[in-house]
């Protein structure tokens, strides 16, 4: 049986007003999709993070008395806080049938040439876990350590120099409480200029 080579079905938000850009991987099947957007699984603390430190409320982005987040909220904040949002991944194939990075075989990496392009005052990229950032130092033409988690790189990239940042994974498989997950993106945050 030939394998499903699946297109990333939410397309990137890229407000040119961006100072930074989050990168993950791959959304899980869609029957795991509380809504149609970056981080959509209901189980997956994305969304309470930026509740958390933006607002200090996990639920800030949750539909009320629903398992379910609100996309349009999601995407008019990050347009409003010039945060854009690109996965690092446009075409895969799902090995086991699931969410899990480990069995994500990359068909198609971003063009983060013209993702950049559109970005034009962008100044640091986070990837949100191990294999986002490895797909990144991927794309880049010089060969890079990747960064630990909670750290960053410095790098050029076509005449530009930007900075990664790794931060943990917001899935609830990563072993880290949602309080320690949302202090380090906190810290990210400050450091970026963002909050």
């Amino acid at each position: 049986m030939q394998p499903i080579i699946e297109i990333h079905p939410f397309s990137p938000v890229l407000s040119p007003q961006a100072k930074v850009m989050m990168m993950g991987t791959f959304p899980p099947t869609a029957e795991k999709r509380c809504m149609e957007f970056h981080y959509p699984n209901f189980q997956n603390d994305m969304w309470r993070i930026y509740g958390l430190v933006f607002f200090n409320d996990k639920n800030y982005f949750q539909v009320e008395n629903e398992k379910r987040f609100d996309p349009e909220r999601i995407k008019s904040f990050l347009i409003e806080r010039n945060i854009a949002a690109c996965p690092t991944v446009r075409k895969a194939i799902r090995e086991q049938g699931n969410a899990s990075d480990k069995f994500l075989k990359i068909i198609e990496p971003v063009n983060l040439s013209d993702v950049l392009k559109q970005l034009p005052n962008c100044q640091w990229i986070f990837t949100t876990g191990g294999k986002a950032t490895e797909i990144l130092c991927n794309l880049l033409p010089d060969k890079l350590k990747e960064p630990k988690t909670n750290e960053f790189i410095d790098f050029l990239f076509e005449g530009r120099e930007l900075k990664l940042y790794r931060l943990p994974s917001t899935s609830r498989a990563y072993p880290l409480s949602l309080e320690k997950k949302a202090e380090s993106y906190r810290n990210f945050f400050k450091l970026a200029g963002v909050l």
